[in-house]
C-alpha cells in the first residue's frame, strides 16, 4: 500500500476576515458603477479596516492606480505593513505583489483567482501568507466584466485584445 505525500491544507479564513473583505467587495462594486474595472482592496490592522479603494486606472486616467495600490495610498504613510492583512478582490498582479512584498505586508486574502491567476505563487514564494476565498461574486463581477469589456480588461493586465 502506498502513501501519498500530503499537502498543507491552504490557509484558512479567520473571523475577522468578513467585515474586512466586504470593504474590499464594496469598492469594487464602486469602481463598476464609476465605469472602472470592477477591483477593489482594503488594508486592515487587527481586524479594523484602515483604508479601502478600488481600481481607478479608467476614472483617473493612471495606469498604476489598481485596487490594491489605491487602498494603500487611501491607508497614507504606515510605520510598518508587518502586522496588516490585505484584502482584494482579485489575484494581485505583478506590480501589485511586488508592492506587497516590498512593504512586508505577511497576508493576503483573495476573493478569486479564476478569471485571473495573478502573481500568488511570487507572493507565497516571499513568504506572504495568501488566503483564497472563492467568493462567487468576484467571479460573477469580474466574467461579467471581462465578457462585456475585454479591450479594457486587456488593458488592464497589459494584454492584447
Amino acid at each position: 500500500m502506498t502513501h501519498e505525500p500530503q499537502q498543507p491544507a491552504a490557509p484558512a479564513p479567520d473571523s475577522t476576515d468578513a467585515h474586512a473583505f466586504d470593504a474590499a467587495y464594496q469598492a469594487a462594486q464602486k469602481s463598476l458603477a464609476e465605469g472602472g474595472v470592477p477591483i477593489g482592496a482594503a488594508l486592515a490592522r487587527g481586524g479594523v479596516v484602515i483604508a479601502s479603494g478600488h481600481n481607478e486606472r479608467v476614472q483617473n486616467a493612471d495606469p498604476i492606480a489598481h485596487g490594491e495600490m489605491s487602498a494603500l495610498r487611501a491607508a497614507g504613510r504606515q510605520k510598518s505593513y508587518r502586522d496588516t492583512t490585505l484584502y482584494t478582490t482579485l489575484a494581485p498582479c505583478a506590480m501589485c505583489a511586488g508592492t506587497i512584498i516590498q512593504f512586508k505586508i505577511p497576508r493576503v486574502v483573495v476573493g478569486e483567482a479564476q478569471t485571473f491567476d495573478g502573481e500568488l505563487e511570487l507572493l507565497r514564494s516571499r513568504g506572504v501568507e495568501v488566503v483564497v476565498l472563492e467568493d462567487q461574486r468576484c467571479v460573477d463581477m469580474m466574467r461579467a466584466f471581462q465578457d462585456s469589456h475585454p479591450e479594457l480588461w486587456a488593458e488592464d493586465i497589459a494584454e492584447e485584445a
